[in-house]
Formats: C-alpha cells, structure tokens, sequence
C-alpha cells in the first residue's frame, strides 16, 4: 500500500495538481525567451525533437491503452491490464510523453521558468505513477513482475 494520498476516490486531486501545472508552464513559456543567440537555436531544435518525441510517446500509450485510458490514478473497472505496444517498453508512457513535451516547450519557448516547472511536474507525474501502481498491484496479480521489467516513465530512463 502507497503512503502517498488517494487525493479522491480516484485520484481526481491528482489531475486538478497535474492541470494547474499544465496552465502554468504554457503561460509561463509564452512569456518571451530568456536566452538567445547560438543557444537558443540548440535549445529550440532540442526542444521541438523533445515536443515530438514526447507528443508520439503520449500518444502510442492513450491508443494502446484504448477503452481502459482515463486521467486518473485508480484503473477503470473491468480494464485489463496492457503489456504490449509502448507499454512493453515504459509502464507510464502518457506520463513520460506529457514531461518530454514540457521540458521541450520550456527549451523551444527559451524560458528557465519553463523548464523548472517541467521538474516539479516530472515529479509530480512520479509521485502519481507510484500512486497508480499502488491500485494496479493490488488490482491485478502480474504487475508486480511487469514493473520489475519495464521503465518506469521514460523507456531509456529508469
């Protein structure tokens, strides 16, 4: 059993923490770049290779996880647990996606503020992953073996 909130029946206070961040690193990025000049022009072809990279992982892992996807934490009643597609690779994919996208919108939009608030939501995404594990090891009997084989947010990070 996880010592971290249910936040809700499902988790709902989860989304509600991980859709503030979502506001605030947009508006942030929007604000104007910090760093120009050859830096800039590195950070912007990193940041928009993160923002596709990230966009395709998040992606993959909503249509493979098909009828069982939701945005909270605790699985849908009746959903099955799925090992294939990104999922044989990474067990957050949609997280994992979701923090890529950020930390590339803060490199392609030059802003420090950006990318910081891309930390806190990567830990937050981790802190709700082990969350969401908490209810899928008790939910279903394989989860334990399939998450001592596969990365947690990220396929070549562990």
């Amino acid at each position: 059993m996880s010592r971290l909130p249910s936040l809700g029946p499902r988790g709902e206070g989860w989304v509600i923490a991980q859709s503030v961040l979502f506001w605030f690193i947009a508006a942030t990025g929007a604000l104007g770049p910090s760093w120009s000049g050859p830096v800039r022009g590195v950070t912007s072809v990193v940041g928009a290779i993160l923002i596709a990279a990230g966009a395709v992982q998040a992606v993959r892992g909503v249509r493979d996880l098909r009828h069982a996807f939701t945005p909270l934490p605790r699985p849908r009643d009746g959903a099955e647990l799925v090992e294939t597609g990104v999922y044989a690779r990474v067990r957050h994919p949609i997280y994992g996606g979701i923090i890529a996208v950020a930390f590339g919108w803060g490199l392609l939009a030059a802003s420090p503020v950006t990318v910081a608030l891309a930390l806190v939501l990567a830990g937050l995404f981790y802190l709700k992953s082990r969350r969401e594990e908490a209810w899928l090891v008790t939910r279903y009997p394989g989860y334990a073996a399939y998450r001592t084989r596969t990365r947690r947010l990220i396929p070549w990070i562990g």
